[in-house]
């Protein structure tokens, strides 16, 4: 194991160089992107045009079908019919046409009824000078001199004649009964093609009529001579409802796991089209998944890369943690890829067996809650992968909620205080959150599963979380042992009283014990209130000075109704014997294989402080000696939780020597020591602020005045105390 620690080391170093700790990241990027190759490999079927299925072949993806789209607009469009509009101004317009001729029959009429007066008041005597024909040609000429060119020109002649030649009330009648059927006929619509039918319509409606037959001919010309076209074609109009109808038609898409063939089927070339559509047939857009992967495993990294660059903690500790990551994320997706593997055998709830809480729990144990739950995202992207055996698309969705809920539960179960059976209860957490989940799971799909296959899912859900809480007990001291990690764990199971040290000190050194404990409970408190982890240095006090064990007798709390050896020692030897106790200590702590932060504390927890008893007593002898002599070897505190130690063992040993201890006298005293402490430069190295100190001596005093409250003497003692006087 040392040696293997070794190697964890020496690879550690390496990431401190930022080539290695790029090789790293690329490395677990290659990891990912060789465990999920063969399921994003897009499948190809050789299949041929006009030949039979032997298999129903489903659609991995929605692809639009742009040629079908194209044949349904098309459609759409072919059944947009053209658009005509009714020019019910047309109607008027000839009906007045109309109107004006008849009247301006009338009027030619009485203009010639008026000069044939006056011509007769003029020439009593004479016979008519004009004809019959003449009189009949000046009247026509007349008329077509009050009407346009364009209406001359279109009728003949019979019709101004028989206009002329009719009685006023006979062209009265006459325009009537023309208006009123070129009205009934142009009030419909009438297209270019059925002009010819509207005026056999108006010819019709006028055959039948009273009127003579001269001008009944000449009714129904113009009744003809009327009726025009007012249907047109409007084009705006029609294109507007072509774009109308051309956009409600939604593309055609091939979706996911749509059926594009059935077992049996003979592939004709519609069929063929969507296969080779869907990319079934061809490996044109076969890098398409691999780059896509590529993308999704860049993401995954550089989360992971920038969790651990802002991560606010020393570089040495930062590599361990990068590299028992890296570890952690290879198992895990080493047995995703194994579990996979199964997925031959058609049990579409084999995903379910993976120990999804296993890598979440490890690495908030050993590293951090927040990086826990990033892996666990990664985790359940990476299962919905791997797990897509048997589903359309890529994607697994179930397993992926499914591994993301089950770990999230194995995490937010855990709690600081980390018991091995608190591992056991987290996983039990977990398989009961995984249950619930492959239960919604199944009720939401609304598929149809026998007795047995709840069985089998469930069963599955119970493996994976008890599993899981399994393989974090078994992989935990590994990973502690291998990188010297000081877990949560690891310091409960150190502060068991049972263990071999601690029993150590409790029967060779009992008043050494007893003060350990003291200044455990004074630390602890001390380093919460300040944000330290107040559980390592409860721990660290208890094995403190377990170097006193080498010679309990000559520390003055394991000096039980016994004379003070120090009495007939000289000063120099007394301070070599209580400096010895930190180097004793720290070689049986290593004997042992204590973690490092448990020999630190007691390394560091004197400093280099002065053995002022000692010195001042050596003076006094008058004796030639350094003030080195009687200083600890140090080193000096390096942590905030080193720095509190020391502070609250010299505490308790001087309160403890103090006879009738007061709130004021403690209070007092604990500023006194950490003053000292301070101008003697023993807090220069950690990182303990002014403001944090004001914290620390405040939590002390509220702790030892808790302590050493005054009690009250009950009436029983009392009277023994007046009996005995």
């Amino acid at each position: 194991m040392e040696k293997l620690q070794e190697r964890f080391v020496r690879v550690r170093k390496l990431l401190d160089i930022t080539f290695f700790r790029v090789l790293f990241f690329l490395a677990l990027g290659i990891i990912l992107f060789l465990a999920m190759f063969n399921s994003v490999k897009p499948e190809k079927l050789d299949l041929s045009l006009f030949t039979v299925a032997d298999m129903t072949i489903r659609s991995p993806g929605t692809v639009e079908d742009n040629q079908s789209t194209e044949k349904k607009r098309k459609e759409a469009l072919d059944q947009v019919q053209d658009v005509y509009i009714l020019k019910k101004e047309y109607t008027q317009n000839r009906v007045d046409l109309i109107t004006s001729i008849f009247d301006s029959a009338l009027e030619a009429n009485a203009e010639m009824k008026e000069e044939l007066k006056k011509e007769q008041l003029l020439n009593v005597d004479k016979l008519p000078s004009k004809t019959f024909e003449q009189d009949i040609s000046n009247k026509i000429t007349r008329l077509k001199a009050k009407l346009t060119d364009s209406v001359t020109k279109d009728l003949s002649d019979q019709v101004f004649s028989s206009l002329i030649q009719a009685k006023d009330d006979e062209l009265s009648i006459a325009k009537d009964l023309t208006v009123t059927s070129i009205n009934n006929v142009m009030t419909k619509r009438i297209s270019a093609e059925n002009v010819e039918n509207a005026k056999k319509k108006v010819e019709e409606e006028l055959k039948y009529t009273t009127l003579n037959k001269g001008l009944k001919s000449a009714a129904i010309e113009l009744g003809r001579y009327a009726v025009i076209q007012n249907e047109f074609y409007d084009s705006s109009a029609t294109e507007e409802l072509r774009q109308q109808a051309s956009k409600s038609v939604e593309p055609v898409k091939i979706l996911q796991g749509q059926i594009i063939v059935e077992e049996g089927e003979l592939i004709n070339r519609e069929i063929f089209r969507q296969l080779k559509l869907v990319g079934l047939l061809d490996n044109g857009n076969a890098f398409k998944p691999f780059l896509g992967l590529a993308f999704f495993i860049i993401i995954f990294l550089s989360s992971i890369y920038y969790y651990f660059y802002q991560m606010k903690t020393n570089v040495e500790k930062r590599q361990t943690y990068l590299l028992m990551f890296g570890i952690v994320f290879a198992v895990s997706i080493l047995l995703i890829k194994i579990i996979s593997m199964l997925q031959i055998v058609n049990f579409a709830g084999i995903g379910y067996l993976f120990p999804a809480a296993m890598g979440g729990m490890l690495i908030k144990i050993l590293i951090d809650e927040k990086l826990a739950i990033l892996f666990s995202i990664v985790m359940s992207v990476c299962g919905s992968i791997l797990f897509n055996e048997g589903i359309t698309g890529t994607l697994n969705y179930s397993e992926g909620i499914y591994i993301l809920f089950s770990a999230l539960a194995g995490i937010l179960f855990l709690s600081s205080q980390n018991h091995r059976s608190k591992i056991l209860q987290a996983g039990m957490f977990a398989a009961s959150v995984n249950l619930v989940t492959i239960l919604a799971l199944l009720f939401l799909s609304n598929g149809h599963y026998s007795g047995l296959d709840y069985g089998y899912y469930l069963l599955s859900a119970l493996v994976s979380g008890i599993s899981s809480a399994v393989l974090t007990i078994g992989f935990l001291p590994f990973l502690e042992s291998s990188f010297g990690i000081l877990s949560s764990l690891r310091l409960i199971e150190l502060s068991n009283p049972n263990h071999p040290l601690l029993r150590k000190i409790l029967t060779e050194a009992p008043g050494t014990y007893h003060h350990s404990v003291m200044v455990a409970n004074l630390a602890e408190s001390a380093c919460e209130a300040i944000g330290a982890n107040g559980l390592l240095a409860r721990v660290g006090c208890y094995y403190h000075d377990v170097g006193k064990t080498r010679r309990p007798n000559f520390f003055i709390e394991n000096q039980l109704n016994q004379n003070n050896p120090h009495d007939r020692l000289l000063p120099e030897k007394s301070a070599n014997i209580i400096i010895a106790h930190v180097a004793d200590g720290v070689n049986i702590l290593k004997k042992y294989h204590m973690p490092k932060e448990i020999i630190e504390i007691a390394e560091q927890h004197h400093g280099t402080t002065l053995l002022k008893y000692f010195f001042h007593k050596a003076q006094q002898r008058g004796a030639d000696f350094k003030e080195e002599e009687f200083r600890y070897p140090g080193p000096k505190a390096q942590t905030k939780e080193n720095a509190v130690v020391g502070i609250a063992d010299s505490v308790e040993a001087a309160v403890r020597s103090l006879t009738q201890p007061t709130p004021d006298l403690i209070e007092s005293l604990v500023k006194n020591i950490i003053e000292d402490r301070l101008e003697d430069g023993q807090l220069n190295e950690c990182d303990l602020t002014l403001k944090e100190l004001e914290i620390v001596s405040q939590t002390l005093c509220d702790t030892l005045k808790g302590i050493f409250h005054s009690r009250i003497e009950y009436p029983e003692i009392i009277k023994q105390k007046v009996g005995h006087a």
